[in-house]
């Protein structure tokens, strides 16, 4: 949790230095934020190409441990979909974008934030790190109510780092390696799901 509280005051201190012009005007209107999206994109393909281990479960992974990514998304369209017909400011296009984060909130806020609106980026800033920090705080809860991969679900792409201490914790160390195959398959899509709905 002590990472999230880390982003979100980065984010706070931005939005405090944007309002109070503390930032030189150059950078600003020179649009730093796309080659920032360029150097985290690359930085993301070269976390996932390097990490043999990420590989090796793809490559093994059986059809049922490849349901539940696939759940998650299913499940993640669904619920946003719920929100664009309940929340009139938003529509489902927005909405399923958002929700494509999977709780990547710094590569998902940063893309829709370039392709839609800085204003769409923040609501998924938010949103995504809501996902991390509910799963951390909520994950026995999840167990109980909805099984042992309540919290690999709820975690999203978090599931294979930040969310997965505490997963491991509740649902047990045997669910480990669905959570960090979740977690990969999720953080490669949402560089691909994002642009993708934006797009149509």
């Amino acid at each position: 949790m002590k990472s999230s509280l880390i982003i979100l005051g980065f984010f706070c201190l931005g939005i405090l230095a944007g309002y109070f012009e503390f930032i030189p005007k150059f950078l600003i209107e020179n649009d730093m934020s796309l080659y920032a999206l360029y150097a985290l994109i690359l930085l993301v393909g070269i976390v996932v190409g390097a990490d043999a281990k990420s590989w090796k479960l793809l490559l093994q992974a059986k059809l049922r441990v490849a349901l539940v990514p696939l759940g998650t998304i299913i499940g993640t369209l669904l619920g946003v979909s719920l929100v664009a017909l309940v929340w009139k400011g938003i529509s489902f296009k927005e909405a399923a974008a958002v929700g494509s984060g999977f709780g990547y909130y710094s590569l998902s806020s940063i893309l829709i934030g370039q392709m839609w609106s800085e204003s769409l980026g923040i609501v998924a800033l938010i949103a995504n790190i809501s996902r991390e920090i509910i799963t951390l705080l909520m994950a026995p809860l999840l167990v109980k109510w909805f099984g042992k991969l309540g919290p690999i679900s709820s975690g999203g792409a978090t599931s294979m780092d930040t969310t997965l201490p505490v997963i491991t914790r509740y649902s047990g160390h045997e669910y480990a390696i669905i959570s960090i195959f979740h977690g990969t398959v999720l953080t490669i899509l949402v560089p691909v799901l994002v642009p993708f709905i934006i797009k149509l």
